[in-house]
Formats: C-alpha cells, structure tokens, sequence
C-alpha cells in the first residue's frame, strides 16, 4: 500500500480507477461523495491533527498503530482519522472493474479454509450484513496463516490489533446508500459477484 511509507502532511491518494469504472455496482455520484468528501476529510483531519506533534513523524500505519493504544486524549481522534483514511485507501484497492473469479494461492487458500468461493462467499456476506451500524468486513490471514472474516466497526481496523488484512468491504452507509438505500445484502452481494480484487488479495497473502 502507498500510504505504509508516506509521511505527514498525507494528500488524498487518486483512485485506481475512473469515477464510474466501477459502475453499475456503485455509481460515479457515490464515488464522488465517498472519495471527494469523506476520504478527502478524513486526510484533511488527520494533517490538521498531528501537525507539530510526535505522531507527525511516522507513516499511516505507524499512526494507526501507535494511536490505537496511545492513552492521550486526543489520540482517539487522530485514531479515527487515520484508520479511517488507511481504511479507505485500502478499500479502493480492494475493487477492480473487471472483478471475477480467484486463481493461484488466494484461491487455494479459499478451498482449504472455507471450502471454496461459494462458501467463502456466504460466510462474507451473512459477516457484512451482520455488521452492526457503521463498519466494515475484512477478509483477513491469521497469525497461524489461515483465512478468517472479520468485521469492525466505525474506524477499526485489523492492523491496529496485529492483523493481516488481504481485502475489506465497506458497510458504512455512505458507501452504498445513494445507490442502495437500505438494501445492504444486495450492496454487498454485488461487491463480492462483480468488483473483488483477487489479485490484490492474493499480494497481500504472499
């Protein structure tokens, strides 16, 4: 990922693809809102944050890391903003356009730890929809190397417990509302059918 070595004051990364590429699934108008204005804050946030602090010194995870367990108060906030905007730039790069089926290892790895895509799949979504309010779904390798699904809500995240996540879907509404409204297994079902990035998964396995 860019932001594990780039350094304060962060910019808001561009995207890797067209506004619309990922279309019909999430439309152009959701990426505008999403990315343009709730990604762009959450970076804009966390430099105003951090600016003549210790926390300016480090890179993205860096600061997710040390913030989640950082007892000043106003850690919470710089926490926040920073996993939100390490989520984020994560999440992108967990959709491709040309979405389809896994190959190689993450697909091997699929059938060993849940039996195969379908399975995987079920598991995913029943995870995604279960979510609670405001949250995401990762699909993570554990310390032991197998595959598991997680969920977190509101900013958390994997890496700041220790995780290795390999791809994340977003279920805050604004990710899906204008395009959704309440329909969140259809969102989420479309997500894994047409737009996961199995190569990017993959990387981040091996």
């Amino acid at each position: 990922m860019p932001l594990d070595k780039v350094k304060a004051p962060f910019t808001l990364p561009k995207l890797p693809y067209a506004d619309d590429a990922l279309a019909p699934v999430i439309s152009a108008n959701t990426i505008s809102f999403h990315y343009g204005k709730h990604h762009a804050t959450y970076v804009k946030v966390l430099n105003e944050l951090i600016a003549g602090t210790a926390y300016e010194a480090l890179s993205m995870e860096e600061i997710v890391v040390r913030s989640a367990t950082d007892k000043d108060a106003a850690a919470k906030k710089i926490f926040n903003n920073a996993a939100q905007a390490w989520n984020h730039e994560f999440y992108w790069h967990s959709m491709t356009p040309k979405g389809g089926a896994p190959t190689g290892k993450i697909k091997d790895a699929l059938e060993k730890d849940f039996g195969g895509l379908d399975a995987f799949k079920k598991a995913f979504s029943q995870a995604a929809v279960g979510q609670f309010g405001s949250g995401w779904a990762w699909l993570v390798k554990g310390k032991n190397g197998a595959l598991k699904i997680e969920t977190t809500s509101n900013a958390d995240t994997p890496i700041a417990h220790g995780g290795t996540p390999l791809l994340v879907a977003d279920v805050w509404e604004h990710a899906y509302y204008l395009d959704y409204q309440n329909r969140r297994p259809d969102h989420v079902a479309a997500w894994l059918d047409k737009l996961v990035n199995w190569s990017f998964a993959e990387k981040n396995l091996t």
